[in-house]
């Protein structure tokens, strides 16, 4: 078991503090997976750019970079081979 010392550890303080790195994680995920299709020359309709932008979890967001580098349109980002 891992011991924290994070000041207010076990407080809303720290719930919110790990909230807000998640989110930070979570917008540079969605900011890398767009830069990547744009240096790849691929169009994002404003619908899609928008469920990219509001998606948190990381997992799918993970799934959604590692498709960005083979995908040949953004609707292939979605789409479960």
């Amino acid at each position: 078991m891992v011991a924290t010392y994070f000041p207010g550890r076990g407080t809303l303080f720290e719930e919110t503090y790990l909230e807000g790195k998640a989110e930070g994680k979570a917008e540079g995920k969605a900011e890398s997976i767009l830069s990547v299709l744009d240096k790849r020359g691929i169009p994002v309709p404003e619908a899609t750019r928008d469920r990219i932008t509001s998606c948190t979890d990381l997992d799918t967001l993970t799934l959604w970079f590692d498709r960005s580098l083979t995908a040949t349109t953004a609707e292939d980002l979605f789409t479960d081979a």
